[in-house]
């Protein structure tokens, strides 16, 4: 008797499994469907250079990074002074830590340096042919 149970069991399982299938309808025409066209370059029209020129041209000039090394430095020159100073670490020196060069000065050349930074960035270069 058991295994008629299974039996019926199976097959309920059966039934169910048949009765949940989905169909997928689609509508669409291939008539009125257009086909696609590859796009085309806006640049086609104006003159090619050839591949030696092209690749030799850089985005930024020498000045640009010049101002950029210049930055770099203004920036790490401002963190030494910030970080600056052997102390001994179980004296407190108020005089020290809030001086001028640590609070006023360091801060000062950091977002000086960064600001060069910007500036050397979208600075545009006037040495182009």
């Amino acid at each position: 008797m058991a295994k008629k149970k299974r039996n019926r069991n199976e097959e309920r399982k059966d039934t169910r499994s048949t009765s949940n299938k989905k169909v997928v309808v689609t509508t669409s025409k291939k008539e009125n469907t257009k086909k696609l066209q590859p796009t085309v370059s806006k640049t086609s029209s104006k003159k090619r250079t050839s591949k030696a020129n092209a690749s030799t041209k850089m985005l930024y000039g020498k000045q640009n990074f010049i101002l950029m090394g210049a930055g770099a430095l203004l920036v790490m020159l401002g963190l030494l002074l910030m970080a600056g100073g052997a102390q001994d670490p179980n004296e407190w020196n108020a005089d020290e830590i809030y001086s001028f060069r640590r609070t006023v000065l360091s801060p000062i050349l950091i977002l000086a340096g960064l600001g060069l930074e910007l500036w050397a960035i979208f600075k545009k270069d006037t040495t182009t042919n």
